[in-house]
């Protein structure tokens, strides 16, 4: 019995109460720490939902913010394509007219060109270089010289129509980057703590691309307007100066064209008034070739009438020189008839006034050729001038385009 009661291996009452004490104490304690995490995770989760839901509200507030700043610059981009294309289909017209003015010239020039080619078939003293020649070359020069403006200006046109499309393609390539940006954040705006089929996307926070800064994202959307702008600028000063150049050229083709018109009209008159005159001469010639012809007749006439009395007179000297003897006198009758035969004689042999009215009647009759030749000229002129190049002129129409 003494030695069940000194068994050590079984505890003493008061072990068994600390024990109790111990195990209620560290329970109690265990208990407390535990409600301590309780309260803490619920703190935590409170706090982390609140901080979830505000950081959530921010990053909506800056996907709305970035909606509206991509749609003002897809406002923007859309305003200066609408302009960009409208001044383009406004240069594409110019340089329409401009190739219809190019070809417009193209008629005038040949004209001009072939006048000058007729206006060589002029012969003698018509083959001048008058007024008209040097209004016809300096029509030529002019239109040469509207011809080498209006290339350059085409060419000008293609190069702001190439510039144009060049600055419509960025905006359009500008706009369609937005459309693809404002869909995807239309997209994630649209998404909720409740949309189906959202997911873990591991891979979601690898920056991969080009990421570009805020301040460049807009420095490249302003630098494509700031080009639109430029180019629609040059277009329409380009614009104003085909209107310009269109509306001076054309004004100085009438001028130029009227100018020639003019002088070939003074031309034509006064080569009508110098045949007129030519005419005049030859009939004043041909009169006088007349008269002279009449004369040189006359003369021949009045020299043969006088064959009758010569005869006479010799036959009676011959006649008295058979007188016989002492009757073979050198009376006054004999006198008389020496006389008389020489002084006819003598007068039919003064051929001077005929020689020189045959003379003349030469010259007049070569005068009269040569006028008749000189009026040939002058129609030959004015059939170039007339009828070829007058008539050809009319068929020139300057347009304005």
């Amino acid at each position: 019995m003494a030695g069940l009661l000194q068994d050590t291996s079984k505890f003493h009452p008061s072990e068994w109460h600390t024990a109790n004490r111990m195990q209620r104490a560290s329970t109690e304690s265990q208990k407390s720490r535990s409600e301590c995490v309780t309260a803490e995770s619920w703190r935590l989760v409170d706090e982390i939902e609140k901080t979830t839901q505000k950081t959530q509200s921010d990053v909506n507030k800056k996907i709305e913010q970035r909606r509206e700043e991509i749609k003002f610059w897809k406002q923007e981009l859309d305003n200066k394509l609408e302009q960009i294309v409208h001044e383009t289909e406004v240069l594409l017209t110019s340089k329409r007219r401009l190739e219809r003015a190019l070809e417009g010239c193209k008629e005038p020039l040949v004209v001009a060109q072939k006048c000058l080619l007729y206006r060589q078939r002029r012969v003698g003293i018509d083959l001048v270089h008058d007024e008209v020649e040097r209004e016809l070359l300096k029509e030529v020069d002019v239109l040469q010289g509207i011809i080498a403006l209006l290339g350059r200006t085409l060419e000008q046109t293609n190069e702001q129509i190439r510039r144009n499309r060049s600055a419509k393609y960025n905006l359009e390539m500008d706009l369609k980057d937005k459309f693809t940006a404002l869909t995807i954040d239309d997209y994630c705006a649209s998404l909720t703590n409740d949309t189906p089929h959202i997911v873990y996307a591991d891979n979601a926070m690898k920056l991969e691309g080009n990421f570009v800064s805020p301040e460049d994202w807009t420095d490249f959307s302003n630098v494509n307007v700031e080009k639109a702008d430029k180019q629609r600028n040059n277009s329409l000063a380009l614009k104003a100066l085909i209107d310009s150049i269109l509306s001076q050229t054309a004004n100085d083709m009438r001028k130029q064209c009227e100018m020639v018109n003019i002088a070939f009209r003074n031309r034509v008159k006064e080569v009508k008034d110098a045949k007129r005159m030519l005419e005049a001469f030859l009939a004043m010639v041909m009169e006088e070739v007349a008269s002279q012809e009449r004369n040189i007749a006359a003369f021949k006439k009045a020299i043969a009438d006088k064959e009758g009395p010569v005869k006479v007179a010799q036959t009676r000297l011959e006649a008295r020189n058979r007188r016989p003897n002492v009757e073979l006198c050198y009376d006054t009758v004999q006198c008389s008839l020496m006389n008389e035969v020489q002084e006819i004689t003598k007068n039919i042999q003064r051929q001077d006034a005929l020689a020189q009215a045959e003379t003349e009647l030469k010259r007049l009759s070569c005068r009269q050729l040569s006028l008749e030749e000189e009026i040939k000229v002058k129609e030959n002129t004015l059939y170039i001038d007339e009828v070829l190049c007058m008539q050809m002129r009319e068929s020139v129409c300057i347009n304005n385009y």
